[in-house]
């Protein structure tokens, strides 16, 4: 009886893997700075505000609100009330009716009420410029101080987190955190301090005509080659 033949199985090649690019490499983070700057020059703080108080209540009733809806709203309440004494007076229900549309308006109200005798009694009626001062402030929180030591003071403490903020750096693997402080934490490490104020202010642009949450834009992206979202809407690579 003929032996059976012996067939050797050749090895199964090893598949190389690919190595996994930094996210977080110098030269991205460059090139997304850079691309962001050319894409919006001239972006700014979208709340309409005069001085340091305007844009203190201005940006604490922005929370859970549109910059569109609180920019309908504060025209009438800087009419009614034009400086911190004169709102530090006004009776809450009265400042409640104004700010209603905002959302949470009850809360809001006491925040800005409380801030402006805060800001009578304590600071001279004038807005601080430190952190720790504006985080004594009712209602204010990181990311109001952040936006009125950036866009009105030139200060940069630190990098305003919004919303779109939060979900774009997420998006472009700036940051593994889910929480306003600890994201700010890590952008800071990554986006040169000179780049603090401004990079808030584009990033929030392009989150909202461009990287929209539901829906991103993606074939007119301008970072759409340095993105990797998995939910990307389309793909040139």
């Amino acid at each position: 009886m003929p032996a059976k033949k012996i067939i050797l199985k050749k090895p199964v090649a090893e598949k190389k893997s690919k190595k996994t690019k930094n996210p977080l490499a110098p030269e991205r983070i460059t090139a997304i700075l850079d691309i962001l700057q050319k894409t919006y020059p001239n972006a700014v703080c979208a709340l309409h505000h005069k001085n340091a108080w305007q844009l203190t209540v201005a940006t604490t009733l922005s929370a859970q609100c549109t910059d569109v809806r609180v920019n309908m709203v504060t025209p009438v309440l800087f009419r009614l009330y034009p400086n911190p004494q004169a709102l530090a007076e006004a009776p809450l229900p009265a400042i409640e009716e104004v700010v209603r549309t905002t959302g949470f308006y009850r809360n809001k109200a006491k925040s800005i009420k409380t801030a402006a005798q805060m800001l009578v009694k304590d600071f001279g009626c004038e807005v601080p410029h430190t952190m720790d001062e504006l985080l004594k402030l009712p209602g204010v929180a990181r990311k109001t101080a952040n936006v009125v030591l950036g866009s009105w003071f030139g200060i940069a403490e630190g990098i305003v987190v919004d919303t779109h903020v939060m979900r774009l750096s997420q998006r472009l693997q700036l940051t593994k955190e889910t929480q306003p402080v600890p994201i700010e934490r890590d952008l800071v490490k990554i986006i040169p301090r000179d780049h603090w104020i401004q990079f808030s202010h584009e990033l929030i642009h392009h989150g909202r005509q461009v990287c929209i949450a539901r829906k991103p834009r993606c074939a007119g992206c301008t970072l759409e080659k340095r993105c990797n979202a998995k939910d990307k809407t389309w793909s040139s690579h």
